[in-house]
């Protein structure tokens, strides 16, 4: 079949799975510490076209886009007071650490943590149920009705390319360099720090991936077209 309906079929999937992100910041507007993610778009391998007699020409065509990966804006939101009585935002870069029981650890900007019991007392916690670590990387615990000690804040050389996990964490791979406590980010109490997601610039893409795709089923409509056309000129 023609190269053309491979291409639309290729561009139809790529803004498939630009929207999938673009409703997934959509859905996290009104989740603390939420970052929007943007997709971006690699441009496959182009060849040259040839004439009817075989020569190659200065004509190229292309093989459609896909999507390379998917980045991350960590800058700041608004504060707006929390529901609980454990809740911290952070003014500036950085992140919190938190401990999986089980040895992981993850970093977040969601600061709407509880209290969990383990079986040596209470623990300062996340939505996920991981331990949130001090500034000593040891887990906050609660005795005699407070918490031990407040969430340390952590921040990387650089923090391109971490890789999301899933309930609002990141995790640092080795371009990011190693965690260190934040000497210029300020701890705020009482307050949680909002989603960055922006409404109206999440509906622009909306809008530019719904035509694209249209355009695609009608670029892959007509090149279904052209091949019955040239089956029923060779019957």
């Amino acid at each position: 079949m023609d190269t053309s309906f491979y291409t639309a079929m290729q561009g139809a999937m790529t803004q498939q799975e630009r929207m999938n992100v673009i409703s997934n910041n959509i859905a996290n507007i009104n989740t603390p510490g939420y970052k929007a993610k943007d997709a971006v778009f690699l441009e496959l391998m182009h060849y040259n076209m040839r004439a009817a007699e075989g020569r190659d020409t200065q004509l190229t065509a292309g093989a459609g886009p896909a999507v390379n990966h998917t980045n991350t804006n960590f800058s700041g939101a608004g504060f707006q007071k929390g529901d609980g009585n454990y809740n911290f935002a952070i003014s500036g870069d950085g992140f919190f650490l938190l401990q999986d029981p089980a040895g992981g650890v993850s970093y977040t900007r969601n600061g709407h943590f509880s209290l969990s019991r383990r079986q040596d007392g209470f623990y300062l916690v996340s939505d996920s149920g991981k331990l949130v670590a001090d500034s000593s990387q040891n887990p906050i615990r609660f005795v005699n009705r407070k918490i031990q000690g407040t969430p340390g804040i952590y921040t990387f050389q650089n923090t391109d390319g971490m890789l999301s996990t899933g309930m609002n964490e990141f995790q640092p791979t080795a371009k990011n360099g190693t965690p260190v406590l934040s000497n210029n980010a300020r701890l705020e109490e009482g307050v949680l720090e909002m989603s960055n997601v922006e409404l109206a610039n999440e509906m622009a893409k909306t809008m530019e991936s719904s035509r694209a795709y249209s355009l695609m089923l009608k670029m892959m409509e007509t090149s279904d077209e052209v091949e019955q056309t040239v089956n029923s000129l060779r019957s």
